[in-house]
């Protein structure tokens, strides 16, 4: 996959990626809301990126790809993952380079086009109810929330807001 905005590039995996992976998931807002995202060493973020780029020729996924701004600087990831009831988005963007658009950027260049890609008509976008940041991404990128209150979100249940996208929007 290679896609470009006007400020960023998102692409497949390469193993020579492990390291920012590892440096992008120890904020503390990842740590927080998707810990089990959080790659203590290098060996660790490199064992998981070399699934990932297996994953490019499945059916099921996961569907994970690097988002880099143009100069190349990898900062964060943007994903399409199979849940029980279809698919879900998933996005970070490591601390530095958040409060400046660029994951509205990438979710908005991906989903169009890993959707038709994929055959699919909707997307799933689940988060903490805590994460108004992930909720005010959700929205500027047209989902629609189907659901607030208690939902199973990493293996507990908390407050949680369930979101859907649907490319007949477009």
């Amino acid at each position: 996959m290679k896609i470009a905005t006007e400020r960023l590039i998102i692409t497949d995996f390469t193993p020579d990626m492990a390291e920012a992976v590892h440096r992008n998931s120890l904020d503390a807002n990842n740590r927080r809301f998707v810990p089990d995202e959080v790659f203590e060493t290098v060996e660790e973020a490199q064992e998981t990126v070399n699934y990932l780029i297996s994953c490019y020729g499945s059916s099921r996924g996961p569907f994970v790809y690097p988002i880099l701004l143009r100069n190349g600087t990898n900062i964060g990831y943007v994903q399409l993952v199979n849940i029980a009831d279809g698919w879900e988005i998933g996005y970070h963007i490591a601390a530095p380079y958040t409060r400046q658009g660029y994951a509205t950027e990438a979710v908005l260049s991906f989903l169009p086009t890993i959707a038709k890609e994929k055959g699919i008509s909707s997307v799933h976008g689940i988060c903490l109810k805590e994460n108004l940041a992930s909720q005010k991404v959700l929205a500027r990128c047209g989902f629609h929330i189907v659901f607030e209150g208690k939902g199973e979100y990493q293996g507990s249940e908390r407050e949680i807001v369930r979101a859907i996208w649907s490319s007949d929007q477009m």
